[in-house]
């Protein structure tokens, strides 16, 4: 993987550009106020026209690349936070961290394996769907409304997190996960809870991946939801590239 940009701010801890070979954790490392408080990073690929979903999936966007980035990603965080319809969707399970990286996690202070949060209003969700049968629990945030008998049979399987009244609430949400050391968080969607982080002004850093392809019109981009009341600005941190795929990182201005 090659850098075509890289931060020009001084005070980044970003590596000068000029050679070929990137280090991709010291490109993607989470700053130091990360460690202290609740630090949103969300990623997504989409193709070169702005579509998030071929098929109804993100998998055909991505090419080895940037798996590479989705992994690396998933290992430098403490959690991996999603909606229940990309969960259910994707049919996600535990997050897979290799002995070697399970190392420089321990090293690092972090737990070995970063469990999965499901955000769900409604605590609707399938207690024998893979996401449970995982070595370290998942945390299911959902709201006081959902039905209590769903939320029961969750909190057999999940830790069970109640963050508002009618729906689930971002900030206690993102609360209840920093109280349990969870701060460096990383969104994988969908586009729907990346637009909620998004209009809250929850959303400090997005990692993209642009693929070279052009999937049509009538696609899925990587917001969903309500307008937002104006544009959020970001700036451009690093832009690297690999078998013509773009990976930029942006971090809220």
């Amino acid at each position: 993987m090659r850098r075509l940009l890289t931060d020009p701010d001084p005070a980044s801890a970003e590596p000068p550009s000029g050679a070929p070979d990137v280090d991709l954790d010291e490109a993607y490392a989470y700053p130091a106020e990360a460690a202290r408080s609740s630090f949103v990073r969300s990623n997504f690929v989409c193709s070169a026209d702005g579509a998030a979903e071929v098929g109804g999936r993100s998998g055909p966007l991505g090419g080895p690349a940037d798996r590479r980035v989705f992994q690396l990603l998933r290992w430098l965080s403490d959690v991996v936070l999603v909606g229940a319809g990309t969960a259910r969707h994707e049919n996600y399970g535990a997050v897979v961290v290799p002995a070697e990286r399970r190392e420089r996690r321990r090293a690092a202070g972090l737990a070995e394996v970063p469990p999965v949060a499901v955000v769900t209003a409604s605590a609707g969700l399938d207690p024998a769907a893979r996401l449970f049968a995982v070595e370290v629990r998942p945390i299911v945030l959902t709201c006081a409304a959902a039905p209590p008998e769903r939320r029961a049979a969750l909190s057999a399987v999940a830790d069970v997190v109640v963050c508002g009244e009618q729906t689930v609430e971002l900030v206690p949400a993102l609360a209840a996960l920093a109280e349990r050391g969870l701060t460096r968080v990383l969104t994988e969607g969908g586009p729907t809870l990346h637009a909620q982080l998004g209009a809250a002004g929850l959303l400090d850093e997005l990692c993209l991946t642009v693929a070279p392809l052009l999937a049509g019109p009538g696609r899925i981009g990587i917001g969903q939801g309500q307008p937002w009341a104006g544009p959020v600005a970001m700036r451009l941190v690093h832009l690297l590239t690999e078998d013509d795929s773009l990976f930029l990182r942006y971090r809220r201005a």
